[in-house]
């Protein structure tokens, strides 16, 4: 499978930042990307740095114009497209909503983020009700996906049960980076930490990992940061932890590459995880805490 990740930078220009997408799609499809991957809320800038009523204009039924704008250019160039949207769901209820959209531009599936942060501009709760689909792998021409958003990449057993459910790849769809006050030592931790996590994802589940994560600087509009550098370094992992391809933390740069989907079959056969967890002795995972 021919796979593809869009790396760019926003600005508070929808129409502005839909028109580089749509011609990086273009490019990535004429490159043969059968499978394009999209950052995280790739319409806009990240809003969630604020807590903003008016904010909420910004969603968007699903069905709606962005399934229905990059379905037709999913039709046109015959890709299958991982969108990430602002859904708006029904008056006060919205999602962090990533949409499969199958080469033929209908919609082939849906995935609501499930872990939803809340820390310092990470507001997402103020926007966000936790998704209600479970981690239920996304059917397509080109196979059976396991579409994630952003927090949920530090949750193994998302990575797990996605795995569990047939997945034969997991894709995260990102918005992270750096608050400008951190010291570089702890930039750095935070990316490796971030990389690693995922690398983990890949090995223990024995399936490839691609992630998408945005670049660039966006301000905090209420002046209470100092605004967040996403740090890029969108990769690709294969079945056993490999990186297969990374690239930088402050370019907009698409990534394209052949990845070998079966080979997790291989890898599963000398690393047979799955056939030697102990699921008899699991049911504390259940639980929030086991000490009380």
């Amino acid at each position: 499978m021919k796979v593809a990740l869009i790396q760019q930078s926003n600005s508070d220009s929808r129409a502005k930042n839909i028109a580089k997408l749509e011609k990086n799609i273009h490019i990535c499809a004429l490159q043969g990307a059968e499978l394009i991957v999209l950052q995280e809320l790739h319409n806009g800038l990240y809003f969630c740095q604020t807590e903003d009523p008016a904010i909420f204009e910004q969603a968007e039924t699903i069905p709606g114009p962005s399934t229905e704008s990059f379905g037709k250019l999913a039709k046109e160039l015959g890709v299958v497209l991982v969108l990430s949207l602002f859904e708006k769901r029904a008056p006060g209820l919205h999602h962090n909503t990533a949409v499969v959209i199958e080469k033929d531009g209908t919609i082939a599936g849906k995935y609501r983020k499930m872990h939803i942060p809340d820390d310092p501009a990470y507001y997402e709760k103020f926007y966000f009700t936790p998704g209600d689909l479970g981690f239920e792998p996304i059917q397509t021409s080109i196979g059976k996906l396991g579409v994630l958003v952003c927090w949920d990449q530090w949750y193994p057993e998302a990575a797990r049960l996605m795995a569990m459910a047939g997945a034969e790849i997991l894709i995260y769809p990102t918005a992270i980076g750096w608050e400008s006050s951190d010291t570089t030592e702890e930039k750095k931790r935070q990316t490796d930490a971030w990389i690693t996590i995922q690398r983990g994802h890949a090995v223990a589940n024995g399936i490839h990992v691609l992630t998408c994560n945005r670049t660039g600087f966006e301000a905090d509009p209420s002046g209470s940061t100092n605004g967040i550098q996403f740090w890029g370094n969108s990769f690709v992992a294969g079945p056993q932890g490999e990186i297969i391809t990374q690239v930088s933390n402050d370019n907009e740069e698409n990534v394209i590459l052949d990845i070998d989907i079966t080979s997790s079959e291989q890898v599963r056969r000398m690393w047979p995880f799955f056939r030697d967890r102990r699921i008899d002795a699991f049911g504390d995972l259940t639980k929030r805490w086991r000490l009380e």
